[in-house]
């Protein structure tokens, strides 16, 4: 998250609005700072420089201390019992219908196969701001990298509120 710090505005842009983490759950804003700032890094870089960053961090970045994570890209992504999870966090306050409770599987199945038939309910159900492409690379094939790509390019994408001036007091 942006703080509302005077040298964090100017670095990275508006401050970090609650909307912007509507989906998060629990909420992970803090203080503490360790390692870069994700707020908006939502289609900052492509998804290849995303998959050859987590592959191996100093591909693109030589001075990174980050681990790999190319583990992820050989990971098939567990989907069986997705739309139980998203029921579970509904409970505690995030806003999922139950149109994207149902359809949960087919929806990050669809999400990063856009050729398939289950592309369009993904927009649909998430908006025209949701990413629907092979994150990784390889379509068909969902992967544990596919997910956190298309999570890493969709940070701060979901609402424009943070660049919105703020209405005038008492009008």
């Amino acid at each position: 998250m942006i703080r509302t710090l005077r040298d964090e505005v100017e670095r990275y842009g508006p401050y970090s609005l609650a909307v912007e983490s509507k989906y998060d759950h629990p909420m992970l804003w803090g203080s503490k700072r360790t390692g870069p700032d994700l707020a908006r890094m939502g289609n900052k870089y492509s998804d290849e420089w995303h998959v050859r960053h987590l592959n191996n961090p100093r591909d693109v970045v030589p001075e990174s201390i980050m681990p790999h994570y190319s583990w992820l890209g050989r990971t098939e992504l567990r989907i069986d019992d997705l739309g139980v999870h998203l029921a579970a966090l509904r409970k505690v306050g995030v806003p999922y219908t139950d149109d994207m409770i149902a359809n949960a599987r087919s929806d990050a199945y669809g999400q990063a196969t856009p050729d398939t038939p289950y592309a369009e309910g993904v927009t649909k159900r998430y908006g025209a701001a949701t990413n629907v492409r092979a994150f990784d690379g390889k379509p068909g094939v969902l992967t544990e990298l596919d997910a956190l790509v298309a999570y890493l390019q969709i940070l701060g994408r979901l609402t424009d509120a943070a660049h919105k001036p703020v209405a005038a007091a008492g009008g």
